[in-house]
């Protein structure tokens, strides 16, 4: 008997806008109204997720069922747009992040549908990622379902292994505060301006929710996180969100300016103000973005003299708007000038500790700390990894394509890949992007394995074990040492060997598996399941 291929999907609401957007700004009103969306028109004129699989694999498929949780009025607009047969299920959602909610209405759909012989397929893109993380789970389990997801224009099957179902289950542990999950609805992705940021774990959602909410408000931003965690690409994310997109953006590396120059470059400084200045004067960074967004990176890192400069900028006369700049360049006080800017700024550090310490001022903080948004660590976000991994290899491969005349695209091992999902990345996405240059410069033949991002990663800070300087004496223990050295390469091999002893023999250059089951024994290493 031939298979039934059936696709299940959930309507999203880059689906609903992208529908929204053919069609005159009344209707775009009324439907971000209806689903509580904030956003300028007009809308982006684009596929969505459902129409641009449809257009690629429509034909694949016997049956097309689609779950929709909108009002009778936005699912017939959809399907008239869509142009494709399919069957729509009304479901009733109160909460669209609620699993207990999402699992009921996915079965009662999946019951009505379910027969034998049926080969099920989900599209994971649409929808919260609560939707995407329920879909997974039953696929895993009750229906052995094949998984798609779309990428800009692109279709692809997502394998997904047992360890990413792991990730999943994380990113759910680690929801923040339940009245902000309203911000955490879309994949950076699906949100105008935030398309270059890749991801849609629940922590990433939530960062670029908030910033998403932000730019639509002309109010100083500060981004707080780990060093590598991409803040200057949310800065700029919120700036192509606003209404100042197309206007300068200019980065100021608040740690790198002598303090000599400094109010020089922030305000400019006028003809013949100082030794080796221009005879016509210059333009400081405030006036050469008005219009625009400043981004002051590093804002922690300032000197008290800045601290005082830009806190003087910041403060608006009376009776202006919160982004007017008034300002006079260096050697000319009669000369007052002014500038329309938003101020976005960036640090890895605790500014409220350094409040306390003295170190920073209080009063330029809360200039600054209007609105605060906080990315997460790579490491607690790494179902998130391989669609990285793939955003950033695709950036290499196109600069090398550029610079090399018959260079051949580079990829992952499957080795490879489960090795970066797995390793911490300390140094966040900087140190994941510098890792796969690296090793795709070094590597041989158009594969990367696991010994060259080993060979990349080596020699970085924070990857040195210290095992070399010691303490010797006060409790010092060699075997106790060596003990954990080896416990810690047997762990990762098993890990990396998916818990296949024989492999992992080989990856530690072991004669047989006996020897290794015998070192696990002896050292207590807990083994995974073999798939």
């Amino acid at each position: 008997m031939p298979v039934r291929r059936i696709l299940v999907s959930w309507i999203g609401h880059n689906d609903l806008l992208s529908a929204a957007a053919e069609g005159d700004e009344k209707l775009q009103k009324r439907v971000l109204a209806a689903l509580k969306i904030d956003r300028k028109l007009p809308l982006w004129k684009q596929n969505g997720p459902i129409k641009t699989f449809l257009g690629k694999k429509r034909e694949d498929f016997d049956e097309v069922h689609l779950l929709g949780d909108f009002s009778k009025w936005l699912r017939k607009l959809y399907l008239d747009w869509l142009g494709y047969g399919v069957a729509m299920h009304e479901v009733s959602l109160k909460d669209p992040s609620d699993y207990g909610q999402i699992l009921d209405a996915a079965n009662s759909v999946l019951e009505k549908v379910e027969k034998t012989d049926t080969e099920y397929n989900f599209l994971l893109t649409p929808g919260t990622p609560s939707m995407a993380a329920t879909w997974i789970l039953l696929g895993k389990s009750r229906y052995d379902a094949v998984f798609w997801q779309t990428y800009k224009d692109e279709v692809r099957e997502s394998v997904v292994p047992f360890d990413v179902v792991a990730g999943f289950a994380s990113d759910l542990a680690t929801v923040p505060d339940a009245n902000l999950q309203h911000l955490a609805t879309a994949a950076p992705k699906e949100i105008e301006g935030f398309t270059k940021i890749s991801g849609s774990s629940k922590a990433l959602k939530l960062a670029a929710g908030r910033a998403a909410k932000a730019a639509t408000r002309d109010v100083p931003v500060l981004i707080l996180g780990d060093p590598g965690t991409g803040k200057e690409l949310f800065a700029e994310a919120i700036h192509e969100a606003s209404k100042r997109k197309g206007k300068p953006f200019i980065r100021v590396n608040c740690a790198a300016i002598p303090e000599s120059l400094l109010e020089a470059q922030l305000f400019g400084y006028a003809k013949g103000s100082f030794t080796g200045s221009k005879k016509d004067g210059q333009p400081g960074i405030f006036e050469q973005a008005d219009g625009g967004t400043v981004f002051l990176d590093e804002v922690g890192e300032c000197s008290p003299a800045m601290q005082a400069a830009l806190l003087r900028v910041l403060q608006p006369p009376k009776g202006k708007g919160p982004c007017y700049r008034e300002f006079s360049p260096v050697g000319d006080a009669s000369d007052v000038r002014s500038s329309d800017v938003r101020v976005i700024s960036a640090t890895n550090r605790d500014l409220i500790k350094e409040v306390d310490d003295g170190n920073f001022r209080e009063d330029l903080f809360y200039r600054l700390a209007v609105i605060k948004v906080k990315l997460p660590s790579l490491r607690s976000r790494k179902s998130d990894i391989p669609e990285l991994v793939e955003a950033l290899m695709a950036d290499i491969n196109k600069d090398f394509r550029r610079n090399e005349e018959g260079y051949e695209d580079k990829s992952l091992s499957d080795a490879a890949k489960r090795f970066v999902r797995t390793y911490e990345w300390p140094g966040n996405i900087r140190q994941l992007q510098n890792t796969l240059v690296e090793a795709a410069v070094m590597s041989e033949g158009d594969t990367i394995d696991v010994a060259d991002l080993r060979s990349a990663i080596a020699d970085v800070p924070g990857n040195s074990s210290g095992l070399f300087d010691r303490e010797l004496g006060n409790g010092f223990c060699l075997q106790k040492l060596m003990e954990d050295v080896n416990r810690r390469y047997l762990e990762r091999a098993m890990t990396e060997a998916e818990g296949v002893k024989t492999r992992a023999a080989e990856l530690l250059g072991m004669s047989s598996y006996q020897t290794l089951d015998a070192q696990l024994k002896r050292l207590k290493v807990k083994v995974p399941k073999t798939k």
